[in-house]
């Protein structure tokens, strides 16, 4: 009896086993060796044959994790490989969109010369530009807006565009006049209203942000 019951547990062990193929674990590995920042075992994985896309169970592909550990020289080496710059997560971040948002110019430029898509959208519908905006990445929002075809004025999930959402949820200093010049200079429409039909000069006058409301107000003066 106690033989029968050694052999059923080793079998239930085994299948325990069988269910981690090696695919599972080399995926594993690769994601680990990612957030590692680990170059030479990226490279040695990728080059025996290791999926440059694999995901993590967020769906967030190597490319992703890269970003979101601001490795910018392993986004390089992945990108090199033909990471995926427009895959997005469950969250629907992507690696460009993430890189936008977060202020990584660097990483943004290369995502742009490497087929970044100006149609994939975040949670918000948002695109990379407006969250650079209202956080006041001022290089990544020049990068941006000079992008030829770039959707400068496109209006996210709140109603707004990245105009409206640097001077609303922006705080009128430095940065954030600049990025409202950099916007209008290279054709943003300050007639788009928000949901109410609140525009950007109208939002600026009620939050007094003095410099803002002067370059707003100077447009095609």
């Amino acid at each position: 009896m106690k033989n029968v019951l050694m052999i059923c547990l080793i079998a239930i062990l085994s299948s325990c086993d069988a269910s981690t193929t090696p695919t599972d674990m080399n995926a594993k590995n690769i994601i680990e060796l990612v957030n590692a920042n680990n170059i030479n075992g990226v490279k040695e994985a990728l080059e025996a044959g290791a999926n440059v896309n694999t995901t993590d169970n967020q769906n967030r592909n190597l490319l992703l994790l890269a970003t979101l550990n601001s490795n910018t020289a392993m986004a390089k080496l992945l990108v090199e490989h033909g990471a995926d710059v427009n895959m997005q997560a469950k969250n629907l971040d992507s690696a460009f969109l993430y890189a936008g948002a977060s202020g990584q110019t660097e990483l943004v430029k290369l995502y742009l010369a490497n087929g970044a898509r100006f149609d994939v959208f975040n949670r918000y519908y948002g695109s990379a530009l407006i969250p650079a905006c209202e956080r006041g990445h001022v290089e990544t929002v020049r990068v941006l807006a000079t992008t030829p075809n770039y959707p400068i004025d496109h209006i996210n999930r709140l109603g707004w565009t990245g105009l409206l959402e640097a001077v609303i949820l922006g705080d009128g200093s430095k940065n954030y006049q600049e990025i409202v010049n950099i916007l209008i200079e290279n054709g943003s429409d300050i007639s788009i209203g928000d949901r109410s039909g609140v525009t950007a000069l109208e939002h600026a006058k009620a939050k007094r942000q003095t410099k803002i409301i002067e370059i707003l107000t100077n447009v095609n003066k």
